[in-house]
């Protein structure tokens, strides 16, 4: 890439906007996940009665299997979102950004 197209593109505001939401999309999923996994594994340390009592009377899988499954899988639907809005939002508005920039 050419110094003047990549000039073009830093000096684009849509350019700036997808840093802007892409940033700002990416640092609430993290968090959301780091809330996730370290509240679960608060819960091990100081709740461990609560995730190995079953989760009827007479079972025998914990309550904790799955709230650790449900981390996993928060995981995997945040990571979805993530995607989805790259798709739909972010790629198109980078397509547009390169097609202005090479006029």
């Amino acid at each position: 890439m050419s110094e003047l197209i990549a000039s073009k593109i830093q000096n684009n505001p849509k350019y700036h906007e997808l840093i802007s939401r892409r940033d700002s999309l990416a640092w609430t999923l993290s968090a959301i996940v780091c809330v996730l996994y370290f509240g679960f594994i608060l819960m091990i340390a100081f709740t461990p009665d609560i995730l190995t009592s079953p989760i009827s009377a007479g079972g025998v899988i914990p309550v904790g299997m799955l709230i650790g499954v449900g981390v996993i899988v928060a995981s995997c639907l945040l990571t979805g979102i993530y995607v989805y809005r790259a798709n739909e939002i972010f790629d198109p508005l980078t397509q547009e950004i390169i097609r202005e920039a090479s006029k």
